[in-house]
């Protein structure tokens, strides 16, 4: 599986809009992403000069997964200009692991991305699990708009969150992963002044994604991997909880407003 990560998102034609169930419509070429790009964001965590910023969530370092230096094989780190829009994923493994389980857990994934796949590092940005913890996944993502490989033909501009567990069917989705979700996405999009109840727009680089290569897409600014790829991720019974996510993630960008703020 050849990964799209160098290839830039160029060209212009018939826009597609994704609706909730995967869905696509075309629509006119005027449609446009609904935030602008805020300014560099402060990477020690505080806040960047956007109207939506709020703080960084705790992560948990890839140290403490035990993740060995990135490969960089053939690819050189590639950062993004900005953070348009998340992809959410979940992992596949059984929902009953122990938080001690976790490191074990995405060590294996990292596993199968690299020696399995010939990925240079673990795919997603994120992952969080269902005590909410959430954990730092390729290396640079904390810092900056690292681009990922998880949403074949939209990796770049975007983030990658995977929830670790299988929650596909009717599967129980835990609160504490919902909200955890809900701050990384509030945090990665507000410093860049995307609402998280917003659009973004994003152009297919790649012929396997959901949509042909050049195609302008228009997404929900927090959307599901089956959105962009022809899938089933990140399970019906997350899936169904995007809007969910998507308001309790704005009202943290609300929360992070200067005129929500207390005076000094």
């Amino acid at each position: 599986m050849v990964i799209d990560r160098r290839m830039l998102l160029r060209g212009m034609g018939k826009a597609v809009v994704v609706g909730a169930s995967g869905a696509a419509l075309a629509v006119g070429a005027s449609a446009g992403p609904s935030g602008g790009r805020g300014t560099d964001p402060d990477r020690t965590g505080g806040l960047p000069d956007s109207p939506l910023a709020t703080a960084r969530p705790a992560i948990t370092p890839r140290t403490a997964w035990q993740a060995a230096e990135p490969v960089r094989r053939e690819h050189a780190a590639l950062h993004a200009d900005a953070v348009k829009a998340v992809f959410l994923h979940h992992t596949g493994n059984v929902n009953d692991y122990a938080r001690r389980d976790v490191p074990g857990l995405i060590r294996a994934v990292y596993e199968d991305h690299v020696e399995s796949r010939h990925w240079d590092d673990i795919g997603y940005n994120f992952l969080v699990d269902r005590t909410g913890t959430i954990y730092e996944g390729r290396a640079g993502s904390i810092e900056g708009p690292e681009v990922g490989a998880h949403t074949e033909g939209f990796n770049i501009g975007t983030v990658g969150i995977a929830a670790i567990g299988n929650y596909a069917g009717d599967a129980e989705v835990p609160g504490a992963l919902l909200n955890a979700v809900a701050r990384i996405a509030a945090w990665k999009l507000g410093m860049y002044g995307v609402d998280a109840r917003g659009t973004a727009v994003l152009f297919s680089s790649n012929d396997r994604s959901r949509f042909p290569k050049g195609s302008r897409c228009v997404f929900h600014a927090i959307s599901g991997h089956r959105d962009g790829f022809v899938t089933t991720c990140p399970g019906a019974a997350l899936y169904a909880h995007l809007p969910q996510i998507r308001d309790r993630a704005a009202r943290l960008q609300r929360r992070g407003r200067p005129s929500a703020r207390r005076p000094a």
